[in-house]
């Protein structure tokens, strides 16, 4: 108690000092020195015992952040932090090969898409060279059997062309990616920016040609089905750099000729997106460094020797903290980052996502959280494919299968580990979004609240935690501390 009485007394001339900044004074301390003795007054008497009587309330006095308070508050403190964070990124395995590859891949692969461009502005001209020779001969409304057979060789030439440029860039930056890249988060940008520019290229191609089909046969039906906005530029006038350049920066995977476009750009709404980027990137390292990772290495053995029990209980501390982790990138990538580009860019759609945590069921959610990747699975996979004659389940079944190549790319290309978890785990949503069906059907709100508890479940427990426990553990069987112990082990029991 005497130690206690010793600090309240002298901490207004220590550390108390930096906490009130004001002359506000307390009557003990203020006649009272450290050492017993009085400034030129009276002796005051020795307080031996501390009493809980101080009035600590002693004033009206608002929240630091909040608006009545009287003094601006410092974010100093806030900075050092971000000092700290940023000086412990510069302590990870960044190699300077993998940089300047990142780097490297990132001026390369954009080049297939003016690759494409090239294709396109040919089978333009020439189609501006038929179109012409049609008109001069007095032109028919409707292809003759010639006219379409030319057509249907020309599509084929080009839609080859675009069919080896598009493969070729997934191949060739994928192997790069694969066998000279090791850091994963720089492999994983890299292999995700191969993936948008593949998806664009098909795009790209496939619009142009069913728009370059309406430009040499207008016939009626067919002209009538292309949308009003695309009058604005019209097929071949599309076919310029500037309009490849446009598409190649715009926030979306499907082109199209003339996108909505805002008036202006609103550079402080830019610089705020940017702002909550770079904030919750940090946030994103923080809590795998301090809160992922622990956990993720601490499951190392148990995966090694197969303790069920104990896996299962690393799997549910990790799926908070990964959900977690898991909303601030999605609101990182879709509402900032895309919004601040869609604002740089004069996009004028900004529907990134809808409201995906309200889902009924799992279709509901691959429907609404990425609407760019949605919106091209439909236009250019699942539409054809009814159209076609497919029905419903068979289109959905391919498509999932095409995205869950994407998806074993994205994530198992990085971490060297083709493992399959990634493709099996959208292998996986079709029964269960046939499951959930059941209940979006329902009549009431129990249906669509039976759903979406199904959703948070396989979502925050049987998805992201579970592939992070599997890759990481292959990851670290291949390259990290699993693979020395079993070295070791293989060592002793040759010696």
């Amino acid at each position: 108690m005497d130690s206690a009485t010793t600090t309240s007394v002298e901490a207004p001339t220590g550390t108390a000092s930096l906490r009130r900044p004001d002359n506000a004074k307390e009557p003990d301390a203020t006649t009272t020195a450290p050492n017993g003795h009085g400034r030129g007054e009276k002796k005051a008497p020795a307080i031996k015992k501390y009493r809980h009587i101080t009035a600590v309330h002693s004033e009206s006095r608002p929240s630091t952040l909040s608006h009545d308070t009287r003094a601006s508050p410092s974010f100093l403190g806030f900075r050092n932090l971000m000092y700290g964070n940023l000086i412990c990124l510069t302590c990870h395995d960044f190699r300077r090969k993998d940089v300047v590859l990142g780097f490297l891949l990132y001026v390369l692969v954009p080049c297939h898409l003016f690759i494409a461009y090239s294709f396109e502005w040919y089978a333009a001209k020439q189609a501006r060279i038929s179109r012409a020779h049609s008109v001069s001969k007095g032109g028919s409304t409707s292809p003759t059997e010639d006219q379409q057979a030319k057509f249907e060789s020309t599509w084929r030439s080009i839609r080859t062309a675009h069919l080896f440029n598009a493969t070729l860039a997934l191949a060739v930056h994928s192997w790069v990616v694969y066998f000279h890249i090791h850091h994963p988060l720089i492999g994983t940008i890299t292999e995700l920016h191969v993936i948008i520019v593949y998806m664009k290229v098909v795009s790209y191609a496939l619009t142009n040609r069913d728009l370059r089909h309406a430009y040499l046969h207008p016939v009626k039906n067919e002209l009538t089905i292309l949308p009003g906005l695309y009058t604005q530029c019209p097929y071949p006038q599309n076919i310029t750099m500037g309009n490849l350049t446009y598409f190649w920066w715009a926030p979306t995977l499907v082109y199209q000729p003339v996108y909505p476009r805002s008036e202006n750009i609103r550079w402080v709404f830019v610089l705020k997106r940017l702002g909550e980027v770079v904030c919750l990137s940090v946030f994103i390292w923080f809590c795998s460094a301090q809160y992922a990772a622990p956990v993720l290495w601490n499951s190392l053995d148990k995966i090694d020797h197969l303790d069920l029990l104990s896996i299962v209980e690393r799997l549910l501390k990790l799926s908070t903290i990964s959900l977690i982790i898991w909303l601030a990138g999605f609101f990182a990538l879709f509402q900032s980052a895309l919004n601040a580009l869609a604002e740089i860019m004069r996009f004028g759609d900004r529907a990134f996502y809808d409201d995906w945590w309200n889902s009924a069921g799992l279709g509901d959610y691959w429907r609404l959280w990425n609407k760019p990747v949605y919106q091209f699975m439909k236009r250019h996979i699942f539409s054809p494919l009814i159209s076609r004659g497919w029905n419903m389940t068979s289109a959905s079944v391919a498509v999932f299968f095409v995205s869950a190549v994407l998806h074993e790319l994205l994530v198992g290309i990085p971490t060297k580990n083709i493992i399959g978890v990634a493709f099996m785990g959208m292998v996986i949503q079709i029964p269960l979004i046939w499951v959930t069906r059941v209940f979006e059907k329902m009549k009431g709100p129990n249906g669509r609240l039976i759903g979406n508890c199904i959703f948070w479940v396989s979502f925050t427990i049987l998805g992201q935690p579970f592939a992070a426990l599997v890759y990481f553990y292959a990851w670290q069987a291949k390259y990290g501390s699993v693979a020395k112990r079993m070295a070791l082990n293989k060592t002793s029991t040759l010696a």
